[in-house]
């Protein structure tokens, strides 16, 4: 896939832009002491349970990779190959897959011919693919339903949405939306998708109960990415045209705009819902590096964190602890500590790191 802002730059010129109680004899049982079976047992189920408890974070690379991450020491566990550019990146709200959008090689090929884009899903436990879907044209955002029963995909050339149903791994629905759908986010209770339309200034309201677009709201110039809280009050969209981030009521639709950064790509929501993490990208040739942080209550920027160059993907860690950045232009990932609001390590990560999700 191209760079973002050659993304941009196609979808301008073209008019198509782009979550007991025991009993006394249970009591004296378990004073007893414990067999050498029993505790390897014990020890087993411990280590098992420890297993589970490791946590990644995934970077989809432009050159046609995705990055596996261990969050406790920032180390590259594996890098899976794909046939074409990847995107985006999401991880299932079980943790057992990792989705991603990937748009086939551009050698040769303009974007429009007959070799068609998918979404790929890998499992996470052992990284081997599970299934791949084609979807429509230049597929750009990934994003699971919090019940896991859909995923859904944004098709920026076709001005569409694929729904895959996530026990078929069909595509069950293709949903129309405004011009060049790019990044979203999907409601707590599974509901509704909201889709930043970035050929028009709008955000696109997908019903996922009827498959249908119940409205568009208008937010402001090129919208990348959004954000909603998860009690479904507030929606939030980066505007690239505006360098500004709309904060929308969405019980009036009212908005505001608070000024971020140069050229803002993706927005991610904090865990308690208080703040919104901005990722400033700018351009190739004249990168941001940096990440805005909007107290959402307060509706201003409160700090602005100096990143890595072509600042672009943006998500908090489950714990509420970390913020990881990718940086397109430098090929690394930033990692903030959210109570310093400062970048505490860097990673490389080779092949334009562009999308990121982490594991609950």
């Amino acid at each position: 896939m191209i760079k973002f802002k050659m993304i941009f730059i196609v979808f301008l010129l073209s008019g198509v832009l782009l979550a007991g109680c025991s009993s006394g004899s249970n009591a004296v049982e378990e004073s007893k002491p414990v067999s050498g079976d029993a505790q390897q047992a014990e020890g087993n189920k411990e280590e098992a349970e420890e297993k589970t408890e490791v946590q990644y974070y995934y970077t989809a690379n432009e050159k046609g990779s995705i990055s596996k991450i261990d969050a406790a020491d920032n180390s590259i566990v594996t890098t899976i190959e794909v046939e074409g550019s990847a995107h985006n990146v999401q991880a299932s709200p079980d943790g057992k897959l990792i989705g991603a959008t990937v748009v086939p090689g551009m050698g040769g090929h303009d974007g429009h011919g007959e070799v068609s884009a998918k979404a790929v899903f890998y499992s996470v436990e052992s990284d081997e693919l599970v299934q791949e879907v084609e979807v429509g044209n230049h597929p750009a955002h990934i994003v699971f339903t919090e019940d896991g029963k859909y995923a859904v995909v944004t098709n920026s050339e076709d001005n569409t949405a694929s729904v895959i149903n996530m026990d078929s791994f069909n595509v069950t629905d293709t949903v129309e939306t405004g011009k060049g759908p790019h990044g979203f986010r999907i409601s707590s209770d599974s509901k509704r998708a909201y889709i930043a339309n970035m050929g028009e200034d709008t955000v696109s309201v997908i019903n996922l109960e009827t498959m249908k677009e119940e409205k568009r709201i208008k937010v402001g110039i090129a919208p990348v990415t959004t954000g909603v809280t998860s009690d479904g009050k507030i929606l939030v969209a980066a505007l690239n045209g505006e360098n500004a981030l709309a904060v929308v009521d969405l019980d009036t639709d009212k908005v505001d705009k608070i000024p971020v950064g140069t050229g803002p790509a993706q927005v991610y929501i904090d865990e308690t819902g208080q703040f919104a993490y901005v990722a400033n990208q700018g351009t190739e040739e004249a990168p941001s590096s940096s990440v805005t942080v909007i107290d959402l209550a307060l509706k201003k920027a409160i700090v602005e964190i100096e990143t890595g160059k072509g600042s672009h993907g943006v998500v908090t860690s489950p714990d509420n602890k970390r913020v990881y950045v990718t940086n397109m232009f430098e090929d690394t990932v930033s990692i903030i500590d959210k109570e310093q609001n400062k970048v505490i390590d860097t990673i490389e990560v080779k092949g334009v790191p562009n999308g990121i999700s982490i594991t609950d």
